[in-house]
């Protein structure tokens, strides 16, 4: 049975979204690395909340399940089917930020908030995604390797680093 995490108390939120404005994560595949930096002034929770579940090793070892070719790869689900999560939802984010390639976003289900650990990353501009997801970062080297992730793939390591 999965761990259950717990979501970000407000002050932990934030001292970690003041934090990673200066951050950056570091997804390890077999395709290559995925680094992508945070919004955290858009989305703070969202951001604090995948930085502690990061920190905290949530996401290692899980795959990337869903793969829509040109569109999404979307990974964070302890189960590995698309319907799990940490614990906890997080309150929708919605912000002006545009869903270009490379956006980082979280998914939801039909409620606005219903995310969790589960984030997409775009393969191409999908713009009528714009203000329905919390996009909370931009990936800023490795999407070739997005673009290269087909399903069942592990995020072998998930850190969080420094701007480099």
């Amino acid at each position: 049975m999965p761990t259950t995490h717990t979501p970000p108390t407000g002050d932990e939120s934030i001292a970690i979204a003041g934090e990673a404005r200066k951050l950056q994560a570091k997804i390890k595949t077999k395709r290559g690395e995925i680094v992508f930096t945070f919004y955290a002034n858009d989305a703070p929770n969202t951001v604090a909340s995948f930085v502690k579940l990061a920190r905290a090793g949530f996401y290692d070892g899980l795959t990337f399940h869903r793969v829509e070719p040109g569109f999404v790869i979307q990974g964070g689900c302890p189960l590995g089917t698309g319907t799990g999560d940490a614990g906890y939802k997080l309150k929708a984010e919605f912000n002006p930020r545009p869903h270009v390639k490379g956006t980082v976003a979280m998914a939801r289900a039909q409620s606005p908030n219903s995310a969790g650990s589960q984030f997409y990353i775009c393969m191409g501009d999908a713009k009528f995604l714009d203000r329905q997801y919390t996009v909370f970062g931009q990936v800023t080297s490795g999407q070739d390797a997005v673009d290269s992730v087909r399903v069942g793939d592990v995020m072998e390591k998930v850190t969080i680093e420094p701007v480099s």
